[in-house]
């Protein structure tokens, strides 16, 4: 964990297996809950952090009533993985509430993956308001898409358990998030063909790769 006060649950994913045999490198991607909880020194640790891309998931609704500290920052951009106007689902299984978000709306999540490839030089943030289920998402599908093993990827998903207690609150767990990459793989072909017939470009994922992978590679 980061320590960027008042943030409760921020991670740096730096270090996380690729199946290459590198890396994520440090700092090269962050995820976050709510940015409009940071205190002075929260935000001075993440300006320190060498950050160059907040990629907010919140809905414009959120972003205006709790807005980040980084709203008139260059580095902030708001890309909404859901809209007050979307169907509630928020009684159904967590995994069914994740499958619509994916269906429903591919293009939300290409235009997430194009704002971290086309970020400038520097770290990428992605947040929401728990840092949990759109973070998540998002995140998950960052890693399929640059090789880090699934057994990986679901171990950090169920980390966010670890911060989360509510009475009632879904909590995540890997098999929620491996079902999800299960669904991708049956249903689109896998998170590449789902991205690219969503939007975004083999460019894209080649950025994502090459900003996100460690350089050196070990064997």
């Amino acid at each position: 964990m980061l320590d960027w006060p008042n943030c409760t649950n921020v991670r740096d994913l730096g270090g996380l297996p690729l199946t290459d045999g590198g890396r994520i490198r440090a700092g090269a991607l962050v995820r976050s809950d709510n940015l409009d909880q940071l205190t002075d020194a929260g935000v001075a640790a993440v300006r320190a952090a060498g950050v160059s891309r907040i990629v907010d998931l919140r809905s414009v609704w959120e972003c205006e009533t709790f807005p980040s500290p980084f709203t008139h920052d260059d580095r902030w951009l708001n890309v909404p993985l859901t809209d007050p106007a979307d169907p509630d689902v928020s009684t159904s299984e967590l995994f069914e509430q994740y499958r619509i978000l994916i269906d429903d709306y591919p293009d939300r999540f290409a235009s997430a993956i194009t704002a971290i490839a086309e970020a400038p030089p520097g770290g990428v943030v992605l947040t929401c308001h728990a840092g949990k289920d759109r973070t998540g998402l998002v995140t998950a599908l960052t890693l399929a898409l640059i090789g880090v093993p699934r057994d990986a990827i679901a171990a950090d998903y169920a980390i966010t358990n670890l911060t989360e207690s509510r009475p009632g609150f879904d909590l995540p767990t890997a098999e929620t998030i491996l079902r999800v990459l299960a669904h991708l793989d049956t249903k689109y072909g896998g998170p590449v063909a789902y991205v690219i017939q969503a939007g975004a470009t083999t460019t894209h994922l080649t950025s994502l790769t090459t900003r996100l992978g460690q350089a050196d590679r070990q064997g």
